[in-house]
């Protein structure tokens, strides 16, 4: 009975001994006795116990996990700990990749590649929309293939780069790639356009869209560039009605006249 009210008083005095900038503390993720001056300070966010050392090994564990914005670990806090505070806490390599996970979270919105050359590895942004393909690395200039990461593979589609093995496929791939051959999407066969409208025939008797490559239907094939492809789009009932009675006006004239 004597006691009990001495517990209570220590109780409520530990908190003040902990907040005392010259007292050590005991980190809540090693549960280690640990001096002050090894004690983390997110600068003005937060102040929870913790030790350097172990919120140096929690950043790398969450930039191992390709983690941008590493939150606090004390599971109540909701803010983010501070990069540039953080920085002499871990290693030079680390902070560097985590600036890239940084940068790369900032563009989650734009579509990105990188480049396949293990030397470079650079982060490249689809700056121009649409389906971007031919791209060159604008670090170490190197060409490859913005949709598969691959090196550019010249006349083949993404998914038959793969196959290339001999050195006389990849000539006949940039052959393709100069001379603007289209591939049939019926038989895969390569065919040339001399002259004419965008709308041929293969031998396989597909006809497709020269300029877009895609099959011809009904509704033609979508491509605005072409022209074959704007005159199915047409609507030629008003010409029909206009040509039918410029004839019948032609027609009675011609009766009339010999009347």
């Amino acid at each position: 009975m004597g006691n009990s009210p001495g517990k209570p008083r220590k109780a409520l005095e530990k908190p003040q001994e902990e907040d005392h900038p010259d007292s050590s503390f005991t980190c809540e993720i090693c549960i280690e006795p640990t001096l002050p001056g090894k004690k983390f300070n997110n600068t003005n966010f937060c102040k929870h116990p913790f030790c350097q050392d172990c919120i140096a090994r929690y950043i790398e564990v969450k930039i191992q996990d390709n983690t941008a914005k590493i939150e606090c670990p004390e599971p109540s806090c909701q803010h983010h700990l501070d990069p540039l505070i953080c920085r002499p806490m871990i290693p030079a390599s680390l902070f560097s990749t985590w600036c890239d996970l940084l940068c790369e979270n900032c563009l989650l919105g734009s579509e990105r590649s990188y480049c396949p050359n293990r030397n470079c590895l650079a982060l490249v942004l689809n700056e121009c929309g649409g389906n971007v393909k031919k791209s060159q690395c604008p670090n170490c200039k190197q060409l490859f293939c913005f949709q598969c990461q691959t090196k550019w593979h010249a006349g083949y589609e993404c998914e038959e780069s793969e196959e290339i093995r001999d050195r006389n496929d990849v000539l006949f791939g940039q052959l393709v790639e100069r001379k603007k051959w289209i591939r049939c999407p019926g038989c895969g066969q390569c065919v040339e356009r001399l002259l004419g409208c965008s709308i041929v025939k293969c031998r396989c008797k597909t006809e497709f869209c020269y300029q877009c490559g895609k099959i011809l239907t009904s509704n033609g094939c979508g491509c605005k560039n072409s022209l074959g492809n704007m005159i199915m789009h047409v609507n030629l009932y008003p010409v029909m009605y206009v040509f039918v009675v410029f004839i019948f006006v032609v027609v009675w004239l011609s009766i009339h006249s010999i009347s």
